[in-house]
């Protein structure tokens, strides 16, 4: 991961940099924004700020400075779902036992939790203990693309920092945010205008119970070979088939749907995504 000091957000980083130099920083934060990249590079610029050893904090040179940059320093821990569905208990277990040790080079130690929007129920229960006003010298920042998706208890425990004022992401980037999509996984899938137009076939091609469903799935499923191209996929198929259900074709969608979400099933249990799209286009010909 790269982290640039200088890819912040200007406003925020104001609004930080004056509570550290009133000695007023939050021990936990929310940092909402549609680009995640961006809460990070803040993160870790805040990082920087309160570690930096030069006299331009943060000057990004100091060796405090490129430790932290670099992810090698003991005081600045960074949790990721590492292309997983979620971010897991097991995760959060790791900060809770670090949070009994001292810091090792500075005064405040800094927990950074990137897409927490994945955290699991039992995970995000685990956490809040973590958010109450710890013992430890700590400052916990959790960045996320969507508040709404956070429970409740951890908002409250938290300070929320919002990115997104005044931006507005066009529809897709907005609709592919609000299904656990993130900044980077959207920059990933690029021009999708070929898979949208053979995701469209093989949506029509069902409903028409056209035998060449089957050939299409075997293409699709060779067109999305990325993990972020085939959740694109299904979020897509699931947009058609809501837009059936809402237009009046309520069986046609409702069905759709049924099948879509037997789909998310499968996927937990390592089925191949060319089977998943086999059993769809099988099952609709029924």
């Amino acid at each position: 991961m790269k982290i640039e000091l200088a890819k912040r957000d200007k406003k925020q980083a104001q609004f930080l940099q004056h509570a550290y130099e009133e000695n007023k920083l939050a021990h936990s934060y929310l940092f909402v924004d549609a680009n995640e990249k961006q809460a990070l590079n803040t993160a870790y610029w805040l990082a920087c700020l309160f570690n930096c050893t030069g006299e331009q904090k943060p000057d990004g040179t100091c060796q405090n400075c490129r430790q932290i940059i670099s992810e090698n320093n003991p005081d600045v821990l960074l949790v990721t779902p590492e292309n997983k569905q979620s971010l897991g208990i097991d995760q959060v277990r790791i900060l809770k036992e670090e949070l009994a040790k001292s810091p090792v080079q500075s005064s405040t130690r800094f927990f950074i939790i990137d897409e927490a929007q994945k955290l699991t129920l039992a995970a995000a229960n685990a956490l809040l203990n973590l958010l109450e006003e710890p013992v430890a010298p700590v400052v916990t920042i959790l960045i996320t693309n969507n508040t709404d998706q956070i429970l409740p208890t951890i908002r409250s425990r938290t300070q929320i920092v919002n990115f997104t004022d005044g931006k507005k992401p066009d529809n897709k980037t907005t609709l592919l945010l609000e299904n656990g999509f993130s900044q980077d996984e959207i920059d990933e899938l690029g021009n999708t205008s070929s898979l949208d137009q053979a995701i469209k076939y093989f949506y029509q091609e069902m409903l028409e119970h056209n035998s060449l469903a089957l050939v299409s799935a075997h293409k699709l499923a060779e067109l999305a070979k990325g993990k972020s191209e085939q959740n694109y996929l299904l979020v897509m198929l699931k947009q058609m088939a809501q837009k059936d259900l809402n237009s009046g074709n309520q069986q046609t969608g409702a069905r759709m749907l049924k099948y879509l979400v037997e789909i998310d099933k499968m996927q937990y249990s390592n089925v191949s995504f060319r089977n998943l799209l086999d059993y769809l286009a099988l099952q609709w010909k029924r």
